[in-house]
């Protein structure tokens, strides 16, 4: 599949960036196998392509980044695919963060359960003002299925962590930087060149 091909991803390559935008802002950006078989084929893209020094994720629109997996989706899942989808997160997220380019996730709006988890393969996160960060998949009844049990613990230590997983409290942009989760906050308007720079 190349780029071009893609429904639930955008790609631009500019001065050797590839920019990474996930494109389903009318499902907050959700996760689902589709979206997922997309970025296992960009950053296989990526590996081979000596061109692009280094990727910026981000996702459409003003609200979130990744509102976590499509539930629709998950819900309509038998046993069997549902353990290939989690275990086509875990693989794929793995990859991000064994790129061996640079990978920038510039976040907005809601960066939850699966977006929390992409966001933390990368190897920096730059957020605007409006980021919040949360584990909420205890509201649903499940954990975090994609490496942010592990993932988040390293960012930000046990006690924080337990706390957002186990009640599925979010943390503010502002708390997420003190925490050590995110490298920056920015203003709304800045947060791209932020990452840029």
């Amino acid at each position: 599949m190349t780029m071009s091909e893609f429904v639930n991803i955008l790609t631009e390559e500019r001065q050797g960036i590839l920019y990474l935008t996930i494109n389903r802002e009318d499902k907050l950006n959700a996760m689902n196998l589709a979206t997922l078989a997309e970025l296992r084929s960009v950053f296989d893209q990526v590996m081979d392509n000596k061109a692009i020094k280094a990727v910026i994720l981000t996702g459409a629109g003003e609200k979130a980044f990744v509102a976590g997996a499509d539930i629709t989706e998950i819900a309509s899942l038998n046993e069997v695919n549902a353990r290939k989808f989690a275990e086509s997160g875990q693989e794929i997220f793995a990859m991000i963060e064994n790129c061996h380019k640079p990978v920038i996730a510039v976040t907005n709006g809601y960066t939850l359960g699966g977006g929390c988890e992409l966001c933390m393969t990368c190897d920096m996160i730059v957020a605007s003002e409006t980021a919040k960060f949360g584990q909420p998949e205890i509201k649903i009844g499940v954990m975090p299925g994609a490496g942010g049990t592990q993932r988040l613990t390293r960012a930000v230590g046990k006690a924080l962590a337990m706390e957002m997983v186990l009640t599925g409290k979010f943390i503010s942009a502002d708390e997420a930087l003190a925490a050590g989760l995110i490298n920056r906050v920015v203003p709304v308007e800045l947060y791209m060149n932020e990452a840029l720079k």
